[in-house]
């Protein structure tokens, strides 16, 4: 499995506040979407997540988001290196995304860039 690169993820209470200090920090666009009644901004490496108590809390246990050439490989690798796949494949605004835990408990986001198979 290749690793393409990792996002942070941040959950926070004002996002565009919060919007505004990682677009002057990291000189790009936000790149904003909703997902289960939380919204999100994508700023450079940051994913700022914004909404319910309830949903952010299940949000803050997942580590990363780790960007992937192929998630369907990436849950073939992880599986075979004894991580657990809590959730997908599934479509995103984007691409494709699973989560997985791995045997130390860390739980991360994998995603990729591929439209989901018709």
């Amino acid at each position: 499995m290749e690793i393409l690169g990792t996002t942070l993820r941040i959950c926070v209470d004002d996002l565009e506040a919060t919007v505004a200090f990682y677009e002057r920090l990291t000189g790009t666009r936000a790149l904003r979407f909703e997902r289960g009644g939380v919204s999100v901004a994508a700023v450079g490496c940051f994913l700022l997540m914004s909404g319910p108590e309830s949903e952010l809390e299940v949000l803050r246990k997942v580590s990363a988001t780790i960007a992937v050439k192929d998630v369907d490989e990436a849950a073939a690798a992880l599986t075979g290196a004894g991580a657990r796949i809590i959730a997908g494949p599934v479509p995103t605004p984007v691409g494709r995304n699973l989560i997985a835990a791995h045997p130390d408990g860390s739980v991360f986001e994998y995603v990729d860039r591929r439209a989901a198979a018709s």
